[in-house]
């Protein structure tokens, strides 16, 4: 068994050893319902697909992602036991893969559970099965950029309330500079630059059914990105002592 792969378990496993877990979902699932059928005036369109439980998705995420990717580090730093996981013949970069992928898998679960929103719609009607498929996956890579992340952002503190803090003000600069409210503070060619970083331009084309490969490969490369800073602020944190 390699090394990052028993991170992976190791971490995945101890997500639902403790009521939090299951509070996550719940919660997730409950405002998944709220935003769809209600916020989003489900009824009031009289059209049945998933647009609005993809529309709040991304605000949704703001808040829980962080609140799932805040002790990933700092727990370990806190506890003093970072120490001993960079001793492991794993390395680094295995222990940030593992506990990593542990995160998406978790949140891959709590998604998948909304799949009963899915049989509603078909049931009320005849949605786009194809777009709600590319709406899943879509969500999936985002939940991956978010999460990516706040593992870094996890690693550079002891205390979870301000990586929390932190990954949701980082998330919500790269979730709101697609809004034209925020382009506005820049000229034109430049407003349109920094729209390209923004998860929800790239989620809500996908969301739409339109899956772009460019806005596949921009997830892609944020989340490694991301986890690069994971691993090199854990190296500076090693050096530092």
């Amino acid at each position: 068994m390699t090394g990052w792969l028993s991170i992976f378990k190791r971490e995945f496993r101890a997500y639902f050893a403790t009521p939090l877990a299951y509070v996550f979902i719940v919660i997730f699932l409950v405002l998944s319902g709220v935003f769809t059928f209600f916020v989003g005036g489900f009824y009031e369109r009289g059209q049945a697909d998933l647009l609005p439980f993809f529309a709040y998705l991304p605000w949704l995420y703001l808040f829980l992602i962080p609140a799932v990717a805040m002790r990933l580090w700092a727990e370990e730093r806190k506890s003093g036991t970072l120490e001993l996981l960079m001793t492991l013949p794993i390395g680094i970069s295995g222990a940030v893969l593992g506990k990593f992928l542990a995160a998406w898998a978790f949140t891959a679960v709590a998604l998948g559970l909304t799949v009963p929103l899915v049989i509603t719609v078909n049931f009320l009607g005849s949605p786009d099965n194809g777009a709600i498929v590319s709406g899943y996956l879509g969500a999936l890579l985002m939940a991956g950029a978010y999460l990516g992340i706040g593992a870094a952002v996890s690693a550079t503190t002891k205390n979870q309330v301000v990586a929390f803090v932190l990954s949701v003000t980082v998330c919500f600069l790269f979730t709101v500079s697609g809004l034209e409210i925020v382009q506005a503070f820049f000229p034109d060619a430049v407003g349109k630059e920094v729209a390209k970083f923004s998860f929800l331009t790239r989620f809500n084309d996908i969301s739409r059914g339109v899956l772009d490969l460019r806005d596949v490969i921009y997830f892609a490369t944020l989340i490694g990105f991301w986890l690069f800073l994971n691993r090199l602020f854990l190296d500076n944190a090693r050096e530092a002592g």
